[in-house]
């Protein structure tokens, strides 16, 4: 959380140190000096990049954050039986009817007559 304070600041200093620079080489305005740019432009669009990438690393902390909430409270929940208060009667009998049972085919193989 600290090193995210810094991070703005640092850009802006880097900025300030390169100035000459980033004038001469980097800037988009480098050949119009009549804009008076002075490398404003190469701030910008670091800074802008800088919050986008801030933003991301957010949204992928929140995420991971979440994630690690919801397994670390319903591991429990996940993978243990609680006992409910409904209980199966003992006479019940459960029949399973299917057309592929054995007792639907019939008991003898179909012969074809013999051609003579």
């Amino acid at each position: 959380m600290l090193v995210k304070a810094w991070v703005i600041p640092l850009v802006c200093l880097d900025f300030e140190i390169r100035r000459d620079y980033i004038v001469k080489n980097l800037c988009v305005n480098r050949n119009r000096p009549q804009l008076h740019c002075d490398g404003k432009c190469y701030l910008a669009k670091k800074l802008a990049e800088t919050e986008k990438q801030q933003q991301r690393q957010a949204e992928q902390d929140y995420l991971a954050s979440l994630i690690y909430q919801v397994m670390d409270t319903n591991t429990q929940n996940f993978f243990s039986v609680q006992p409910s208060g409904f209980e199966l009667p003992l006479d019940l009998v459960f029949q399973y009817n299917s057309v592929l049972s054995p007792r639907n085919f019939p008991n003898e193989i179909f012969h074809p007559p013999l051609a003579v």
